[in-house]
């Protein structure tokens, strides 16, 4: 699990106080700090949880005369390298108002303080298609990565796919080919955690990980977990003030403007992965590793149980399934279905069925607004 934000002064005091160096690289809480946590989860879900130093900077500056809005998540193996790298940012602008901070650097300078603060960082774009500030997005971004790194692209050789979008998407733009897709989930929501995620087949240490994202060898990483792309909120072109969405094709029969108030419509990844892409729907690149696309839980629940995802009902069900049964992804993964149908659980059976098989109903979402997967009738 990432820390998050440890640029910001306040929280990395947090980790330095809570944390304690674990495996090589990673960190693990403080013996205390676990005491005081471990009754908090059921004992089928406990283990040992490391961390891994990690901050999401947003860089907005102008290149090749426009406007680029980009952000990027940075990691180290030690707290003396984010200090002194968090130290460097603090002269460039504020990184105390904001755990993201936002700062007026070009991207490419950016990794550029990552690697001379130390060679074993490592940068990754985040969620790389989101319109408005991504290093691919319609609105702000690049059209290749080439264009945002200049002369240390090289040294991008990962990028993360974000909620709208999944590997087989990213599949059809050839330029994507030589580095990994990660997918993760934002820390920020620790009921939303592993929602999205990066499996790794490694020993778990920080420099076995990076090898393994640098090099994609399959016996080292093992893919990711995703969300159903249509689901994220930047799925498809739309005018969210007019609740309009529309699929690329229909974008273009409308000039880009929305057609119910003429405005320009915000293009989504779906049809920014259309514009970039040199290969068809479909294609599947010979070093292309797995990807799951799963519902959450609680998600699930809702639907069998027909009340809303958050409710009392759903949580104490939700509950009641991971102290019985085991951490959540194990259940969306891996639970014989016959153990649902002998708790008299035949719905919830059956919709895991139909996720753990694609078939799913889905109403993409649009400019800001989430879309709806749905399993059952």
């Amino acid at each position: 699990m990432a820390t998050g934000d440890f640029t910001h002064p306040a929280w990395f005091g947090q980790l330095k106080t809570k944390l304690v160096p674990d495996k090589p690289g990673l960190f693990a809480l403080a013996p205390e700090i676990e005491r005081q946590v471990a009754y908090k989860a059921p004992p089928s879900c406990q283990g040992q949880v490391n961390f891994i130093l990690s901050v999401e900077i947003s860089s907005i500056y102008k290149k090749n005369g426009k406007t680029r809005k980009v952000h990027n998540l940075v990691f180290f193996p030690d707290m003396d390298s984010a200090g002194r790298f968090s130290d460097k940012l603090g002269k460039i602008g504020n990184i105390r108002s904001d755990g993201r901070p936002i700062l007026g650097l070009d991207a490419r300078d950016l990794l550029e303080i990552v690697l001379e603060t130390n060679p074993d960082g490592f940068l990754i774009p985040a969620h790389i298609w989101t319109p408005w500030f991504s290093v691919l997005g319609s609105k702000s971004g690049f059209d290749c990565l080439e264009e945002c790194f200049d002369d240390l692209a090289d040294h991008i050789f990962a990028v993360e796919t974000g909620l709208s979008s999944d590997p087989s998407m990213n599949w059809r733009v050839s330029s994507l080919d030589n580095v990994t897709l990660v997918s993760n989930s934002d820390a920020h929501s620790p009921a939303k955690l592993a929602r999205n995620a990066t499996v790794f087949l490694c020993e778990p240490s920080y420099f076995a990980m990076k090898e393994a994202l640098k090099t994609g060898d399959s016996s080292l990483f093992g893919g990711t977990i995703e969300f159903f792309p249509e689901e994220g909120k930047y799925h498809l072109d739309g005018h969210r003030k007019c609740g309009v969405s529309l699929h690329p094709e229909q974008t273009a029969l409308n000039g880009g403007l929305c057609p119910a108030c003429g405005k320009p419509l915000t293009v989504g990844v779906l049809n920014r992965v259309c514009q970039l892409a040199d290969r068809p729907d479909g294609h599947r690149p010979q070093k292309a590793h797995p990807f799951l696309s799963l519902i959450p839980l609680e998600s699930l629940l809702g639907e069998v149980l027909k009340v809303g995802p958050a409710s009392k009902k759903v949580q104490a069900a939700y509950e009641g399934l991971l102290a019985e049964f085991g951490p959540e992804l194990f259940i969306l993964r891996d639970l014989a279905l016959k153990e649902l149908e002998r708790r008299k659980m035949p719905l919830l059976a059956e919709a895991l069925s139909l996720m753990r098989q694609g078939r799913v109903t889905r109403t993409g979402g649009f400019d800001g607004v989430f879309g709806k997967i749905k399993v059952l009738p």
